[in-house]
């Protein structure tokens, strides 16, 4: 039997400490997989959904749900094998995967003829893209976030070893994701890898030590398995399927997915409402700047969210095993 992940260590107080959910629920995903998923703020406010990246978890989104949950429905979950979703077994790894997922959270809290916001992190936003032809995301996406991120090339266009053949770089970051290699516990050391993979060179300590931790707590197994969808990620044809309005936001210091990638989402997407470029900035801009995400997806919501607000009060029960409630 499979065990779940347990979810990374976090502060105990402070921005980046993960908000108590209003509910945890359990939702199932197309092939049984189960999927934590967790909702805060008021019923009845304007719902937006997100979906965190590579080796993260729902701690990622804390500093974001803190400031849209006084105002807004979050909903959130841990991409399976990831945080307090279990993993799934050896062909439960690719992009279909995500998108039916997401399609399941999607379909299990926001009930038909409602719709909400979607923002994606990293592999979170490949998620979306994966899913852009489903009609879940047709009919109850009303916009989206593709932050941080990329559709296709990922290895090639990769920074991390700044290598001048884009061969050589494939090769050598296509081996590094695709290892299992234990990281071990959280040190100065490994939080300088941290900081200049994944940030800009002006992160502050406390950022960089939520990073690490979250980093660290994904299994090595999970890494590597979802390392290797990375490393053959093939999205371009999806892009154009994202018919609703979308935001795209990068860091212009992101090593793992750098500025070309947003330019050339912002190109191909048929409803681009911006691109965001935020200076000096690495990969984890929810984290570097929670402050500039949040407004990119308040606006969005201000601009084609549903004036309904949406009601999470009934989430379908085909889509749900479990629910618990939270104080």
């Amino acid at each position: 039997m499979r065990r779940a992940p347990s979810p990374p260590p976090s502060p105990p107080s402070g921005p980046y400490a993960p908000p108590v959910p209003e509910r945890e629920l359990t939702v199932v995903s197309a092939d049984g997989s189960r999927i934590h998923t967790e909702l805060h703020g008021p019923e009845g406010a304007p719902a937006v959904v997100l979906a965190h990246g590579w080796v993260c978890s729902t701690a990622f989104w804390a500093p974001v749900v803190r400031a849209l949950s006084t105002d807004h429905r979050v909903i959130l979950y841990d991409q399976r094998g990831h945080g307090r979703s279990p993993a799934p077994g050896p062909g439960g790894y690719s992009t279909e995967a995500l998108a039916d997922d997401l399609v399941a959270v999607v379909e299990a809290v926001i009930p038909l003829g409602r719709r909400a916001v979607l923002a994606g992190h990293s592999m979170g936003a490949m998620t979306l893209m994966a899913a852009a032809g489903r009609p879940v995301l047709r009919e109850r996406a009303a916009a989206a976030v593709l932050c941080s991120t990329g559709a296709a090339r990922l290895m090639e266009r990769s920074r991390v070893v700044p290598l001048r053949s884009p061969r050589a770089r494939a090769r050598v970051h296509r081996l590094l994701l695709g290892s299992r290699a234990p990281l071990g516990p959280v040190t100065p050391l490994s939080k300088r890898l941290v900081r200049y993979v994944t940030m800009g060179p002006g992160a502050d300590p406390a950022t960089v030590e939520v990073a690490a931790r979250i980093l660290h707590a994904c299994p090595r197994v999970v890494r590597a398995g979802w390392g290797r969808v990375l490393a053959a990620l093939e999205l371009d044809a999806r892009v154009g399927q994202l018919a609703m309005p979308t935001a795209v936001i990068v860091g212009t210091a992101d090593r793992l997915t750098p500025t070309e990638h947003a330019h050339a989402l912002a190109a191909a997407l048929p409803h681009c409402t911006g691109l965001t470029e935020l200076p000096g900035l690495g990969h984890m801009t929810p984290l570097e700047d929670p402050e500039a995400v949040t407004g990119v997806i308040r606006a969005l919501v201000e601009e084609y969210g549903t004036s309904r607000g949406t009601d999470l009060t009934t989430p379908q029960e085909s889509q749900v095993e479990a629910k618990e409630q939270t104080a």
